[in-house]
């Protein structure tokens, strides 16, 4: 048995017990009637007074920005760090040390940019 073969057992397993479960509960569950009120995103039994034109500040979209680009920057220091040591044993790490070095640069330079420009200011 090959481990493709293997795997593909495991996928349509997953599947097909994924789906005999959906199944059961949709046989076994509670039957309730379609609710307007109770499908509201905010479920606390009073009609949404909301409008579709609600105006979101762009500090909301701003400070969610820049936590995934900080998030995602810390991200890909994990693997280099993992990894250093087999290059450091191979002779490239000076560079690679310089090359994170450029990156950790560009990382706090963008982290002081945010600071001075009050990017995360509320007021």
């Amino acid at each position: 048995m090959t481990p493709l073969f293997a795997a593909l057992i495991l996928f349509f397993f997953v599947l097909f017990f994924g789906l005999f479960l959906v199944w059961v509960s949709g046989l076994l569950g509670p039957k309730t009637k379609f609710n307007k009120v109770k499908s509201e995103a905010y479920e606390c039994g009073l009609p949404s007074q909301e409008t579709h034109n609600t105006k979101i500040p762009v500090k909301f979209y701003l400070t969610a920005i820049l936590f995934i680009l900080f998030d995602i920057e810390i991200i890909f220091m994990y693997p280099w760090a993992v990894s250093f040591i087999e290059f450091v044993q191979s002779g490239a790490g000076p560079y690679i040390l310089g090359v994170m070095g450029v990156f950790l640069a560009i990382f706090i330079y963008g982290l002081f940019w945010e600071i001075k420009s009050n990017a995360l200011e509320w007021e």
